[in-house]
């Protein structure tokens, strides 16, 4: 007993010495290297927190894993049902009973953080939102993301929905490694859905050299969350941000790890899996006083611009400038879905999915149909074979 208590000291000891190098603020962070899973740095990596539209990437696994199990194609049709148009922005605005492909009801969910996709998405997949959050948390529990709850697919506010930064690199691993084939759909720039272009939300697409993924999340209990991730020379840091105070600054506050992070050699440290828990593991925080008291209700949404800095003696951040470039557009929409319906929607007996022992696409074995984004210049987008006018 006394030799395993030692053991514990030196492991949290190990892990402590990348902790006192990190920001000075209290919200959580994890840096890690995604090929070799080692940790950089972090802080109050086992806090919880209020995942808001980060839960969208655990909706995302949870389909990649579907199509894998051959329950769903990437063509198969995603109905919006009346519960799921009435969520909140942000959102498409689809009236029910619209139908789109499944691949581009996950673009949407992911560059637009739609929650009325999300949640579409997630009553076909599991044939309810209590059935999805059912197969959300047994991933989480099979990941190893100990520290986690999920009651729906969009991350919208609920005292039962939290996290951890260490929970969510566990599942970015799971799902850049599992799922490559995917990997092109965390960096679309944007989306052009007839003639409206919708950026993405994740500031450092586009700005940030390398920026290859990943999501942004934002309720008022949590503040601005980011994942953000980059490759340079063969190198991938992700870096899981939590609580930040505005778009700008999670995006300031990504940037920084990261290039704290390529700026330093693979450590020697334990993994993500291997992180001890430390700190406190039971309190969520809530920081709706901090971030939305005096915010009118059309300000409490990701939906919302970011804010820019007034002031000529206040330079303005590089991710409140627009990109030095055309942005490439992903066309998406409704129609299309020729596929085979969710399995979910077919199935009356309730079966769950979530333990099906899945296969992993091989590296030599081509992307499905539909997983690359369709790649659009700056006025004219391909939809299918029909060109589409964007708005610039």
């Amino acid at each position: 007993m006394r030799h395993s208590h030692i053991l514990k000291l030196l492991l949290t000891g190990a892990l402590a010495l990348p902790m006192l190098a990190g920001p000075a603020s209290a919200n959580p962070i994890v840096l890690f290297d995604l090929n070799s899973g080692k940790v950089l740095q972090h802080q109050d990596a086992f806090s919880r927190w209020y995942p808001a539209s980060l839960s969208k990437l655990m909706t995302a696994y949870v389909t990649f894993r579907a199509i894998a199990a051959g329950e769903v194609q990437l063509d198969s049709p995603i109905k919006v049902t009346k519960h799921s148009a009435g969520e909140p922005p942000s959102k498409m605005g689809f009236k029910p009973g619209s139908v789109m492909r499944l691949d581009n009801a996950l673009k949407m969910m992911l560059v637009k953080s739609a929650n009325d996709i999300a949640m579409a998405v997630g009553e076909n997949i599991g044939g309810s939102q209590a059935g999805f959050a059912i197969r959300m948390n047994a991933e989480a529990a099979r990941l190893g993301m100990t520290g986690t709850h999920f009651v729906n697919p969009n991350g919208l506010f609920s005292p039962d929905q939290y996290t951890t930064a260490r929970d969510l690199a566990l599942l970015v691993i799971a799902i850049r490694k599992e799922f490559p084939q995917y990997a092109p759909w965390f960096s679309i720039e944007g989306l052009a859905v007839g003639k409206k272009a919708i950026p993405n939300y994740n500031l450092l697409i586009g700005r940030y050299p390398g920026a290859d993924g990943m999501k942004t999340g934002f309720v008022c209990p949590s503040g601005f969350n980011m994942i953000g991730s980059a490759t340079r020379n063969g190198r991938t840091l992700v870096a899981v941000v939590l609580g930040e105070k505005s778009a700008v600054s999670r995006a300031e506050t990504t940037a920084r790890l990261l290039d704290q992070g390529f700026a330093m050699s693979d450590p020697n440290w334990l993994t993500v899996a291997a992180m001890p828990s430390y700190g406190d593991t039971m309190s969520p925080n809530d920081m709706h006083d901090e971030i939305c008291r005096k915010k009118a209700p059309q300000e409490q949404s990701e939906a919302a611009p970011p804010v820019v800095a007034k002031g000529a003696d206040v330079p303005k951040s590089p991710y409140q400038k627009k990109l030095d470039h055309v942005p490439t557009l992903v066309a998406v929409g409704l129609g299309g879905a020729t596929g085979p319906a969710p399995k979910a929607m077919l199935d009356q007996g309730g079966q769950d999915y979530a333990d099906v022992p899945l296969p992993s696409w091989r590296p030599d074995v081509p992307a499905p149909k539909g997983s690359e984004p369709a790649v659009v210049g700056s006025a004219t987008a391909v939809q299918g074979d029909q060109p589409v006018k964007v708005a610039n």
